[in-house]
């Protein structure tokens, strides 16, 4: 028999009904733990998607990961803003070293694109597969209703009111979201390098749908010292690299579920109380692995600051208070900082 996950699985079903209040309440108080304690749960998405949905679009990227390189290179990222299109084998960084993927990004379109300002051009899909644009725009759309959903049970866990919901809501209405496709052959043996290095998600909420691979994607838990200190290799130093401090569980993939975090943005929200866990890729099987992240974020334009309800729940538990102090930001600021570090151009 399986091992049962070490996350939580959450079942977002009670929200898309409005006849089950207990069922609601349950639900965000079941996400508030995950997001306090883990920053990752896995989200069961039965009700509101088939099952088979994904795995086609899982297949149609593995079919564009087969075109010949040249056919890629057609889309690639340099063709536009550096950030939309496709990013070849080790292209992406992290930590200053190559990562053994391939990628193809999509943005949140904008108004009056312009390819020469950093993510403010076009989204570029190939020539020989028209169905990948419909398919995945499509598919867009159910991860913007996933992610209002999410949020707003969020809200009612941190115990915001109805009238702090719909402010943060005005800053997530616009989201500027991103969709990926990754493709991940073998690990080298000898790779100096990741298949994907250890890193935080910028934004709010991540969706990850991925193949049957296992024993690829890692989270860190810190403040369990490991038996093994090479389990901890690739962590940044101020995670406790060196020290033994934390250990690395495996988020296999679970039929029916995303695999789900809390992004940078939520930690300033949430003053620290929800943390964007360090996460990596180590592929060392022997198939091509595909994932497809997607990242419900803020508003471009949005204002993130620590919000009222997760101040208010400090205030009655001191011991609940951050070790540092989360300064607001400007959404579309902080992600082109991060972005700017990601590709070897």
């Amino acid at each position: 028999m399986a091992a049962p996950p070490s996350l939580p699985i959450i079942n977002i079903a009670p929200y898309l009904t409005t006849d089950d209040p207990a069922g609601r309440a349950r639900v965000s108080q079941e996400l508030h733990e995950a997001c306090s304690k883990y920053g990752f749960f896995y989200l069961d998405f039965t009700s509101l998607i088939d099952l088979k949905e994904p795995e086609d679009l899982s297949d149609l990227g593995r079919a564009f990961f087969q075109l010949p390189e040249e056919e890629k290179l057609e889309i690639s990222l340099s063709n536009q803003d550096g950030a939309r299109g496709y990013a070849r084998l080790k292209e992406n960084m992290t930590m200053g070293k190559a990562d053994n993927h391939e990628g193809l990004d999509f943005y949140r379109p904008v108004s009056d694109p312009d390819e020469t300002k950093p993510l403010w051009g076009e989204n570029q899909w190939p020539t020989s597969m028209p169905q990948l644009e419909t398919a995945f725009m499509g598919w867009t759309e159910k991860m913007k209703r996933l992610g209002m959903i999410l949020m707003e049970a969020m809200s009612v866990g941190l115990g915001m009111t109805r009238e702090e919901w719909k402010k943060l809501r005005a800053q997530v209405d616009e989201s500027f979201w991103v969709m990926r496709i990754i493709g991940y052959p073998p690990l080298p043996g000898d790779a100096d390098g990741y298949s994907c290095g250890a890193h935080r998600d910028y934004g709010c909420l991540t969706f990850l749908y991925a193949d049957e691979t296992r024993n690829a994607l890692q989270v860190f838990q810190p403040g369990k010292r490991s038996a093994n200190k090479r389990h901890l290799d690739g962590l940044p130093a101020e995670e406790g690299e060196g020290e033994g401090e934390g250990h690395w569980i495996v988020a296999d993939p679970i039929p029916g579920c995303f695999v789900c975090n809390v992004g940078e943005m939520w930690e300033i929200w949430s003053n620290g109380l929800y943390k964007s866990t360090l996460h990596r890729v180590i592929h060392r099987s022997s198939n091509y692995r595909v994932s497809m992240p997607f990242f419900f974020e803020p508003n471009f334009d949005a204002h993130v600051k620590p919000l009222a309800a997760a101040l208010r729940i400090q205030e009655k538990d001191p011991q609940l208070a951050p070790s540092k102090a989360y300064d607001p930001v400007t959404y579309g600021d902080f992600l082109l900082g991060r972005v700017s570090n990601n590709f070897s151009m």
